[in-house]
This record gives C-alpha cells, sequence and structure tokens, in this order.
C-alpha cells in the first residue's frame, strides 16, 4: 500500500481502486478501512482513495495516541489531500468517518467539492441519537427470527444495564445472513484505544462545526438506510437540515451499510449525486 506521512510524523497508508476522477473515502470505526471494500462497485465510476485511519491497518500507531480523537484526523486528511496533490477533492465518509468528513468539510471548506455521509455519524455537529429513537427503530424488525434475543440486548444497552454489542448485530444489517454475518466479523475494530480515545474531550465542537456547515454552497448526499439502527433516517435528516442545499436518502431496506444490502442501489443513488 502507498503511505504518506501525517503533520506529525505518523506514516499512514492508503489504497487506490477503480479509475476516473478521484473521491477521498474516510472509513469508519476507527477500523481497517477493508470493510468497505469498492463500496458495492462504486469504483466502476470513479477512483476511491481510501486511507487506513492512524493505527489501523496498514497505518502506523502514533507516538501520541491523544492523535486518535476526532479533530486531529482531520489534519491527516488534509495531509492525505495535500500528498495527493489535489487542489479540491469529493469527499465520503461513512458512520464515524462522516465526523471526520464533516469537520474537515467545516474547516477546509474551499477543499471539498461534493460531500457524501453515508450512516454518517453525528457528534460532530451535536445531534444525540436517544435509546427511545433506538428501540423504535429496531422494532420495525420485530418479524425477524434473531428479534427477540436482539431486542433484550439493545435495551440493556439503552438502558446502561449492559453491552453485548454481538447480540445486537443484527439490526445494523438488512439482511443478517451468511454475507452480512462475514462482514461483521471483518469489520470489527482491532485497535481498542481508538476507538476509545475518537471521542475523547475535545474531539467535538458542535457550534462551530455547525455554524460552519451551514454557510456551504457545494453539493450534500446524506444516505442512510431504513433500519440504520447506529444513523436513524429520523437523524439523518435532523443533520441534513444543518445544510443550505443538502439531498437526503433513505434507502429502502438497508442497514449500516447499505452497499452490502442492496450494491446496485446504492452506487447509483451515489454515482449520480458524485457525477
Amino acid at each position: 500500500m502507498p503511505t504518506f506521512s501525517a503533520p506529525d510524523g505518523t506514516r499512514l497508508a492508503y489504497r487506490t481502486t477503480g479509475d476516473g476522477d478521484p473521491v477521498v473515502c474516510v472509513p469508519g470505526g476507527p477500523t481497517d478501512s477493508h470493510y468497505l471494500g469498492d463500496l458495492g462497485g462504486l469504483s466502476a465510476h470513479r477512483r476511491l482513495i481510501v486511507p487506513d485511519l492512524r493505527g489501523t491497518g496498514g497505518s502506523a500507531i502514533p507516538e501520541d495516541t491523544s492523535s486518535y480523537r476526532c479533530d486531529r484526523m482531520v489534519d491527516d486528511v488534509e495531509a492525505l489531500r495535500a500528498h495527493l496533490g489535489l487542489p479540491r477533492m469529493d469527499l465520503l465518509g461513512h458512520s464515524a468517518g462522516a465526523n471526520i468528513a464533516s469537520q474537515y468539510a467545516a474547516r477546509h471548506p474551499k477543499n471539498v467539492g461534493k460531500l457524501a455521509l453515508i450512516g454518517p455519524g453525528t457528534r460532530a455537529v451535536g445531534i444525540e441519537i436517544t435509546g427511545e429513537t433506538r428501540r423504535e427503530l429496531a422494532r420495525l424488525r420485530k418479524n425477524e427470527p434473531w428479534f427477540p434475543a436482539a431486542f433484550a440486548a439493545l435495551e440493556a444497552i439503552t438502558e446502561g444495564t449492559g453491552s453485548d454489542w454481538e447480540a445486537v448485530a443484527p439490526f445494523f444489517c438488512g439482511r443478517w445472513d451468511a454475507a452480512a454475518r462475514q462482514h461483521y466479523a471483518d469489520g470489527r475494530p482491532s485497535n481498542k484505544e481508538a476507538v476509545a480515545l475518537f471521542a475523547a474531550e475535545g474531539a467535538f465542537t458542535p457550534e462551530t462545526t455547525r455554524a460552519a456547515l451551514a454557510a456551504r454552497e457545494a453539493p450534500v448526499l446524506l444516505l442512510t438506510g431504513e433500519f440504520d439502527l447506529n444513523s436513524p433516517p429520523r437523524s439523518a435528516a435532523e443533520f441534513a437540515e444543518l445544510f443550505p442545499a443538502a439531498t437526503l436518502v433513505v434507502q429502502p431496506g438497508a442497514g449500516h451499510y447499505p452497499w452490502l444490502d442492496d450494491a446496485e442501489r446504492f452506487v447509483a443513488t451515489t454515482a449520480a449525486f458524485l457525477g
């Protein structure tokens, strides 16, 4: 994998898939970016440049672990843009990566063309997702055979009496089949310290970020799944309202990984937006 140097000297890796105009794709987690694959075939339309966040995949573990903080990783995205020689780039962020991407767009508005936020995390803009919102969404899956055990685990987590995230995994996928099980297993974060410090104190400045995004005139896409427990449609809609002219798409039957649940629909929507 090619590498570049972050501002603090940490060597960071990235991979390139496909041809055409580039789009930088920031993964969530923080975890190894391989779970994104080629985003269901989006690489047939655009050249995907996918970094491994610091401390994950092919990227080095930083000497200063406080740099795992979300706002610090914004500097890594800027270093990647400079390394690639892109005066302006289209940017896609998935899940927690949307927190990085949205903060980047707020801090470096002139460096971002189109911005696509997929199953977006909302902490960077201070949108709280309540336990009741998640439970309400989860109840839409009540006819699934795995629902009773998964919902019991979800209730315990939202009430603060449990932490069995393995049991609630089916809620993050539109179909809990063999492919979804394998994808979930492959995408689990391995660097627990990076996960723990991602949202450390100072990682987010919601009021500042919201104000900057409200002045953004370039196109924005927010796409989430109908059943996305991590990024419920209601929360994505609230996020979309922060932009002057955002497009909100709720993909039917999809969970947190819409390219896995219906690659054709996801690629058609995202490619049309990116152009």
